[in-house]
């Protein structure tokens, strides 16, 4: 299980919840796939610690932090069926799907699990 030390670091300087919940869900990835590998992409001058990704086979999600809420936006997220409706962003979009959690919100583990899960399966088929 290996974690991205620049992802650490983006994590101890959010030292509020945004910080706990990404973390959350940082933990709930690397539960459901030990395989996956964190990378952080786009870095630029108004976002110095870039944005982590979860790769497997190709991007996975992404995991952004905003003032309001925290976006893990799937890459193929749009040919993934979401039983439990965890998708609650980017509705419209053609390919990708996010996932956006307020302060005090929560989210199913096993329903986020399993859609992390379906993700990966849609990289390994090329869907």
């Amino acid at each position: 299980m290996s974690r991205s030390p620049d992802i650490d670091a983006r994590l101890e300087a959010l030292d509020d919840w945004r910080g706990e919940t990404l973390g959350a869900l940082r933990d709930l990835i690397h539960a459901a796939d030990p395989e996956v590998v964190e990378t952080v992409k786009w870095r630029k001058p108004t976002n110095p610690r870039g944005v982590p990704v979860w790769e497997h086979d190709g991007i996975v999600c992404t995991g952004e932090v905003y003032k309001d809420k925290v976006k893990l936006t799937f890459a193929r997220g749009a040919s993934l069926k979401d039983p439990k409706g965890l998708f609650n962003a980017s509705l419209d979009a053609g390919t990708r799907r996010a996932i956006d959690i307020a302060q005090g919100e929560t989210i199913d583990p096993a329903a986020f699990k399993a859609l992390f899960l379906a993700g990966v399966a849609a990289n390994r088929k090329g869907a």
